[in-house]
């Protein structure tokens, strides 16, 4: 759970807080288990301080981090129901392990982790873990969490006939969006623009398409910030490519962002780009949303809605159609940018406030404690 650990981890902390949040009935507690952040890592554990937080030192070993400290934790109580998120490592398949053997309910949500593109990634390390341990969780699971309808497919593609629960990830609107929200101007046409890309630094994020898509245009009114931190080799690259565009000083890599600071960013774009190769939810697209921000993300994300709502552009991620994209947003006037920004900000509010999603979850698990009816966000085969 340390807040450099990516969109799982914080998505996760901010479900847990929202439930947390409710007002939960008398006698009802839900907990976060996890292995703490390593001393010296520089790190820090999102869930410090939070009572419902169970955090246990990190004996993890491996890169499938196995942990007796989180199984011994494990075996010490049963819950009613588990849930864990992601795959892969050992916390999950022993959470798995902890519900059958008390002969209780589970639900696995991936994440993003059984796409067919994700299998494919480091299949060699995935393919022995999945026949030792993960095919059976997952097919013995008493549901599966998925973020989107086009992860529901994936799941049953991979073979899951049981139920699936179709939840949003939860988008926490902080305080600071409604100040910039209220403080934000959008720019004339022709002006000079400022587009971005805010993630991890991976290939499958596909930020050279951006910078192609750039230099594809005579125009110099358009720069771009690169926002995020990961793989040096890529970061190495897409440097390379700003200079054999020669568009180097047009581009400027902001290193990693977050809290408040990320918000802030978000809101001095024009828009934000996000033309990844595949995203199963892509939080950064809810996050600009909410400062009024429009966004372009890629076929290869759930996000038709943007077309759907006329709050930013969902389509192919070459860079020819961003480019065509960016022209759009060179041309438009100040008031189409603001309505957008509206339209997005109220998408995000109505479909994945925390709260919402929150409320979701926890009628998911009383669900499957045999205490409320089945939810209409679930899905039989």
């Amino acid at each position: 759970m340390g807040a450099k650990s990516g969109g799982t981890s914080t998505a996760t902390f901010d479900l847990l807080s929202a439930i947390n949040g409710l007002g939960l009935p008398e006698g009802d507690a839900v907990h976060l288990a996890s292995l703490d952040v390593r001393d010296g890592s520089g790190d820090r554990n999102l869930a410090d301080g939070r009572t419902w937080s169970r955090a246990v030192p990190n004996d993890g070993r491996t890169s499938y981090q196995y942990s007796r400290n989180l199984r011994r934790f494990l075996k010490e109580e049963p819950y009613d129901i588990y849930h864990t998120n992601g795959m892969w490592l050992d916390v999950n398949h022993a959470t798995c392990a902890a519900a059958s053997r008390f002969g209780k309910p589970y639900v696995i949500t991936p994440h993003g982790m059984l796409y067919p593109e994700a299998l494919q990634r480091s299949a060699w390390k995935k393919w022995p873990l999945r026949k030792l341990f993960f095919d059976k969780d997952i097919l013995q699971a008493s549901c599966l969490h998925a973020t989107c309808e086009t992860e529901a497919h994936h799941i049953r593609t991979l073979g899951y006939k049981g139920p699936v629960a179709v939840i949003g990830n939860p988008v926490v609107c902080p305080a600071i969006a409604e100040k910039l929200i209220s403080e934000r101007s959008y720019s004339a046409p022709f002006s000079t623009k400022r587009i971005g890309f805010l993630g991890r630094l991976h290939p499958i994020k596909a930020v050279e398409n951006i910078i192609r898509a750039v230099a594809l245009k005579p125009e110099k009114n358009v720069e771009i910030n690169i926002m995020g931190s990961g793989s040096s080799e890529y970061e190495t690259f897409l440097r390379s490519e700003t200079e054999r565009l020669g568009i180097a000083e047009r581009v400027h890599f902001l290193g990693f962002v977050n809290g408040d600071a990320k918000f802030e960013q978000l809101a001095r774009l024009d828009a934000l780009f996000v033309p990844s190769d595949m995203e199963n939810f892509g939080m950064i697209i809810p996050e600009a949303l909410l400062v009024g921000t429009p966004v372009m993300a890629s076929l290869g994300t759930p996000w038709q809605s943007l077309n759907e709502e006329c709050c930013g552009w969902w389509t192919d991620n070459s860079p020819e159609s961003i480019a065509k994209v960016i022209g759009e947003i060179e041309t438009a006037a100040p008031e189409r940018l603001r309505e957008m920004g509206s339209r997005g900000r109220r998408l995000v509010i109505d479909r994945f406030a925390a709260t919402k999603v929150a409320a979701s979850m926890f009628r998911l698990y009383q669900w499957l404690a045999g205490t409320a009816s089945k939810p209409e966000f679930v899905y039989d085969e």
